[in-house]
C-alpha cells in the first residue's frame, strides 16, 4: 500500500505528494529536519527532537510552520494512518517558496512535509555484530549543529564508506579529532572504561539520542568525557559506538580496516544499547 503522507496541511498519497520547484529547500538546501523513532507504534523522545527542531529554525531566522503540538498531532496521525508499529517519522521545514535570490523571501509561507518510513531498529540485527567504518576528511559546514538538509558531504562520506566495503564514515576535522559519523554520534570506550564522546559545540549535531544515552551511562555509574579524540586512540579504544534515533546504540568493530578490541560488540556498549531500548520501550507505553 502507497504511503500517505504530510505536505503543507494535507494527507496525500506518497505519489500525489509536491512541492514547489521555487521551494529554497530545493534551490539552496534551505530547511531543516528531524527524525523522531517510532517504537510499538509510540514517539520517541518526540519533545526533544521538536525543542531542537525550534533551535534550528531560530538558528536561522526561519518561521516555524506551526506549533509544536500540531507537528506532534500530525505525526500521531500519519503514524495511524500508515499502520507504523516501528520505523521513524521524517519531517522537513524549509523556508518556502520564493523567486531565486540569496536574500532571505520577506512573505513566503514555510513548507512542511512529513512521512514515515518502516525500520526494524530495536531487533536490528547489526547490533549483534557490529558495524565498520572509515575514516574520511570532514568537509562540513562549520555550523553542524544546525539540523539542515544540507547533506551533501555527509552523503559524499556514506558513499566513499560503502564504495570501501564498510558501513559508515567517521568524519576527522583538520587537526586530526574525530568529529562525528555520517549521521550519528561518535563514541570510543577507553582500555580503563571511559565513555569519551566529542562535547557539544557548532562542530557537531546536539543529538537526542546522544543525550539520552549519556544520561542513561551516568545513571549506571559509568565514566563520561566529554572531550576530541583522535583516530589513533579510537582504533586502540576497547570498545567503539554510534548513537542516532535510527539505530540507537551501534557498536563499532572496526576502522579503517583496524580491528576495534575483540572486533566484536563489547559489553559496555551492549548494556547501553540494553538500557536505551529498555527506555525507550517504558516510554512507547501510554500512561494507565
Amino acid at each position: 500500500m502507497p504511503r500517505i503522507v504530510y505536505v503543507n496541511g494535507e494527507y496525500v498519497n506518497e505519489k500525489d505528494a509536491k512541492v514547489s520547484v521555487f521551494d529554497r529547500g530545493f534551490l539552496f538546501a534551505d530547511g531543516v529536519y528531524e527524525v523522531t523513532t517510532v517504537l510499538d507504534g509510540e514517539l520517541i523522545d518526540n519533545d526533544a527532537h521538536l525543542a531542537r527542531l525550534r533551535r534550528s529554525l531560530g538558528e536561522l531566522d526561519m518561521a516555524e510552520p506551526c506549533p509544536p503540538e500540531k507537528i506532534t498531532e500530525i505525526q500521531r496521525a500519519l503514524v495511524q494512518k500508515n499502520s507504523l508499529s516501528e520505523g521513524l517519522v521524517y519531517l522537513q521545514v524549509t523556508r518556502g517558496a520564493a523567486d531565486r535570490d540569496f536574500a532571505y523571501p520577506k512573505d513566503a509561507e514555510p513548507t512542511l512535509v512529513l512521512f514515515t518510513q518502516e525500520k526494524s531498529i530495536a531487533d536490528n540485527p547489526t547490533a549483534k555484530t557490529g558495524i565498520a567504518v572509515i575514516t574520511t576528511p570532514d568537509i562540513r559546514w562549520a555550523r553542524r549543529d544546525i539540523k539542515t538538509v544540507g547533506l551533501l558531504a555527509p552523503s559524499m562520506a556514506k558513499m566513499e564508506a560503502v564504495n570501501a566495503g564498510a558501513d559508515d564514515a567517521w568524519m576527522v576535522d583538520g587537526d586530526g579529532f574525530v568529529t562525528e559519523g555520517s549521521s550519528n554520534n561518535a563514541y570510543i570506550i577507553t582500555q580503563d572504561g571511559a565513555i569519551v564522546t566529542r562535547a557539544l559545540s557548532n562542530a557537531i549535531l546536539h543529538g537526542i539520542t546522544r543525550r539520552a544515552v549519556l544520561a542513561l551511562a551516568q545513571e549506571a555509574d559509568m565514566r563520561i568525557e566529554e572531550r576530541k579524540f583522535t583516530v589513533s586512540e579510537a582504533e586502540n579504544a576497547v570498545e567503539a559506538f554510534i548513537t542516532s534515533a535510527s539505530s540507537f546504540v551501534m557498536p563499532v568493530v572496526s576502522i579503517d580496516g583496524r580491528q576495534v578490541g575483540s572486533g566484536k560488540p563489547g559489553p559496555m556498549t551492549n548494556r547501553l544499547r540494553q538500557l536505551y531500548i529498555d527506555m525507550a520501550r517504558k516510554s512507547a507505553r501510554p500512561a494507565a
